[in-house]
């Protein structure tokens, strides 16, 4: 590391706007509200690296609980990078989440770094790309997410996520420009679906169902009021039945990550994630 004054601090909500702002330049196409969202997830989970007070690194580190965290959003200016300051930012973010499980989700021309850092690669989550369309749906069983249906909700969420995340998702599942469903029978919640504004397009996450055909009746449903819209669903290849799913649909992926961890893959039903929440968060 070449200069000496480099410090790290925890970001507050004004410093996550501009790491989102940075995150837009990167191409990433954030969502518009997603500094706030994120925010939510763990407000001491956010850093900035900074020479003589100027942001040169940026990084997260969510804790959700005392078992499992999930690093992202790191970005490092480009006239700073290759000088080590984002390797001492990583460092100080694997110390802040302890001895959790951390998880990654890694571009993929990097995985040999984060193996040098712990993490141990076990599936791809494939960017797929396509244009919505009005589809035809079972409006009897898809109902919008509410407080009604937030505790089962939950307790779905739970099945397909390594730790418990009920502050963040009240916010995610009520954000501005947002809209959030459920697919739900005789009072049974079969899975769930949210899709936010993005700087283009939307981005469609989580996507959690019981199987594909509930997942294809949540993705239709969800579609149909933004039509002719660029629409993101980032799909674990660990589930086939999603893999498919996309392909059938005639979705075309334009970017994949390695996720990663550092004490194993999680025991969760990956069988029910046919999209993940996003790349920063897990």
């Amino acid at each position: 590391m070449a200069d000496t004054t480099f410090s790290i601090h925890t970001m507050n909500i004004k410093e996550l706007e501009l790491a989102i702002d940075w995150a837009k330049r990167e191409g990433w196409n954030p969502g518009r509200r997603d500094a706030a969202l994120f925010y939510q997830a763990d407000p001491g989970g956010f850093f900035a690296g900074k020479i003589n007070g100027q942001t040169i690194a940026v990084g997260s580190a969510v804790a959700y609980d005392e078992t499992f965290a999930f690093c992202g959003l790191y970005i490092v200016a480009p006239e700073y990078r290759g000088k080590g300051y984002g390797l001492a930012l990583t460092e100080h973010r694997l110390a802040y989440c302890g001895g959790r499980n951390v998880g990654i989700d890694g571009v993929l021309e990097n995985v040999n770094i984060y193996r040098r850092i712990g993490y141990v690669p076990y599936y791809e989550n494939r960017r797929y790309q396509f244009t919505a369309a009005k589809k035809v749906f079972n409006a009897a069983a898809i109902k919008a997410a509410n407080n009604d249906n937030f505790a089962q909700l939950l307790a779905y969420d739970r099945q397909c996520f390594p730790a418990p995340r009920k502050t963040f998702l009240k916010k995610w599942l009520e954000q501005t420009e947002g809209r959030s469903l459920v697919y739900s029978v005789n009072g049974v919640l079969q899975g769930y679906i949210v899709r936010r504004r993005c700087a283009e397009g939307y981005k469609i996450g989580p996507l959690f169902a019981d199987n594909a055909e509930v997942a294809q009746q949540l993705l239709n449903a969800v579609q149909t009021d933004i039509e002719g819209e660029t629409v993101l669903l980032d799909v674990p290849e660990i589930n086939r039945d999603a893999v498919t799913l996309a392909q059938r649909s005639g979705m075309k992926v334009i970017f994949a990550t390695a996720r990663m961890y550092q004490k194993g893959l999680p025991d969760i039903a990956n069988e029910k994630i046919f999209g993940i929440t996003t790349f920063e968060l897990g």
